[in-house]
């Protein structure tokens, strides 16, 4: 999807305890797209990336009518590679490569931009008209300055080609990375941990030290981590290299993030990412000379380039 408008606007940061595991806090701001909710937690100016992640939305969860439709014209981006991920509803996603593909729940679609990839993702024409709803993630992953200009590609990775581990405790989904000796076929451009995982009423979760930067997003339910409690819709940062363990008393559905640090910073202006202020520049005078390709099947409408 479009990216923020002002990438650095606050999303209310706490302040944990200095001497605990937590670094950060995220409250995420909630914006409308297309008659449902956006929630959106990274970036923010406290905190831009968690190893990879530099963009992290929860869509929905929604009920969509039957004259509402996600429709998200034909956009750009450089430098990054999106993860969409469903837990409700439909996306169809087409671009410039010629992609035409429709993600389901539980299945992957990751997009690498790359030097320049032009997508749209709307409703399949089949869900038009009936009352459904939509629920998922949208993430962005900032490329190693190595891939930045690398071609662009496209991956759908099907719910049962991605690996399930569990016990007692939890239950997890491998979206992307190696957790708990399971690995997912989702290709990484750096390395990356991504997992879907539900707690059952006193569950727990022991986060692989090993990772370099990890996060975790509350969806819902209540997570205690360190004796502080969390419900969702929060993003906890830990601090590199504490043991961490995820405990819950009513149950809770959440995802782990992170993955190592990237070489350097990353600047971020609307749908695109990279290492070099000057890079971003060429975009935007790129897109607003249309020098970007074009989606087959669907040329005529496009997202303008913000005037700011």
């Amino acid at each position: 999807m479009a990216g923020p408008q002002h990438p650095g606007s606050p999303s209310r940061p706490s302040e944990p305890d200095a001497e605990g595991p937590i670094d950060t806090v995220v409250v995420p701001r909630v914006s409308d797209i297309g008659g449902f909710q956006v929630r959106r937690a990274l970036p923010t100016r406290r905190k831009k990336l968690v190893g990879p992640f530099i963009f992290f939305d929860r869509m929905g969860p929604a009920r969509l009518g039957a004259s509402d439709a996600l429709d998200v014209q034909p956009h750009p981006h450089i430098g990054l590679a999106t993860v969409t991920y469903l837990y409700e509803g439909r996306i169809r996603h087409l671009d410039s490569l010629g992609t035409d593909q429709v993600i389901e729940p539980g299945a992957i679609n990751l997009m690498t931009a790359g030097r320049g990839i032009v997508h749209s993702e709307r409703s399949p024409a089949a869900d038009r008209g009936t009352e459904r709803g939509m629920s998922g993630l949208q993430i962005w992953l900032a490329l190693p300055e190595g891939a930045e200009e690398s071609a662009p590609a496209f991956e759908h990775t099907p719910a049962d080609a991605l690996p399930t581990v569990e016990d007692a405790g939890f239950r997890a989904r491998v979206l992307m990375g190696t957790f708990l000796g399971a690995t997912s076929p989702v290709t990484q451009s750096s390395e990356t941990l991504y997992v879907d995982a539900v707690l059952p009423p006193g569950g727990a979760l022991e986060l692989p030290t090993g990772t370099e930067e990890r996060a975790a997003y509350v969806l819902s339910g209540d997570v205690v981590v360190a004796g502080e409690r969390f419900e969702g819709d929060a993003l906890i940062v830990f601090r590199p290299g504490d043991p961490i363990v995820l405990r819950s008393e009513r149950g809770a559905s959440l995802v782990v993030l992170g993955g190592a640090a990237l070489e350097g910073p990353r600047h971020i202006w609307w749908n695109f990412v990279s290492s070099s202020k000057e890079r971003i520049e060429a975009a935007k005078a790129d897109w607003k000379a249309r020098r970007f390709d074009a989606v087959p099947g669907d040329e005529i409408e496009f997202v303008p380039l913000p005037e700011r």
